[in-house]
């Protein structure tokens, strides 16, 4: 019994998003607020967009990058600190993120489980494919129509959010040019997206995709990372750059902040 209450446990901890612990460290960033009414997911959803310095001086269209876990007390003004940073570094180019603020995060961030033990995190869990049509469906227009945006799109998550980030990739590679997920929760319905990972590869789009993905010492998460990487590996899709970055040293909870500018500055300079 302790054994099952201390793995259930860690399953919570690891579904949770560790930007809470540090967040209120952040400074928040100037930025915009609205409010969209989702049919997809029956309810109404903030969304915060951050825009670079100069945008609205500029006529320039920008690359736009989503993200889960995007409150203002949640992990937005963290990564947008960090663009901000890195684009002032010329490191990367300038570009739009978009945060969408938390309801129901384990509902919306993960999707169909046949495992018993998965249900117990949430009262509602398996919500992954309509959150994914709100973004799809009715975030995009509206954050299109709002501001001068590109086609190039990128979503950026940790943990649970990473799950999604991943489960995305494989299910609907198209909705993004670029993937990054830190620490993704891949243990989900039996290591369902490791599990069948090949068979979506085999139906992969012919379009360039670039996905980047990390793995820290966590018990639970290192073995799939690992694994996927082995297996990207081994079908070598010459449409599909990506790089695993393997983090023994780093913690569940310190591997967003200890790589997330290199994450973002090989997923978006598109060096190799």
């Amino acid at each position: 019994m302790k054994f099952i209450y201390n793995q259930l446990l860690f399953i919570i901890i690891a579904l949770a998003s560790c930007s809470n612990i540090s967040q209120p460290t952040d400074p928040i960033p100037e930025y915009e607020t609205f409010k969209i009414q989702s049919k997809k997911v029956g309810e109404e959803r903030i969304i915060n967009v951050w825009t670079p310095p100069n945008y609205k001086n500029d006529k320039d269209s920008l690359a736009v990058m989503y993200m889960a876990d995007g409150g203002i007390k949640e992990d937005f003004p963290h990564i947008a600190n960090t663009l901000a940073k890195l684009i002032k570094e010329k490191k990367i180019k300038p570009l739009i993120l978009v945060g969408i603020e938390n309801t129901e995060r384990r509902r919306d961030l993960t999707g169909f489980t046949e495992i018993e033990k998965d249900k117990e995190i949430a009262a509602v869990v398996g919500g992954s494919e309509k959150f994914r049509a709100f973004i799809n469906d009715e975030l995009f227009p509206e954050i299109n129509k709002r501001y001068r945006t590109t086609n190039e799109k990128s979503i950026i998550g940790e943990s649970a959010s990473g799950l999604f980030v991943m489960e995305t990739f494989f299910l609907t590679p198209q909705m993004f040019d670029h993937y990054i997920a830190f620490d993704p929760s891949l243990w989900w319905n039996n290591h369902y997206l490791v599990r069948t990972a090949k068979e979506h590869l085999s139906k992969f789009p012919s379009n360039e995709k670039r996905v980047w993905f990390a793995g820290s010492n966590a018990k639970d998460i290192s073995p799939f990372t690992k694994e996927l990487a082995n297996i990207l590996k081994k079908e070598n899709k010459a449409n599909l750059k990506w790089k695993f970055s393997d983090e023994p040293k780093e913690k569940h909870t310190t591997i967003f902040r200890a790589t997330k500018e290199k994450a973002i500055i090989w997923t978006l300079n598109k060096t190799e």
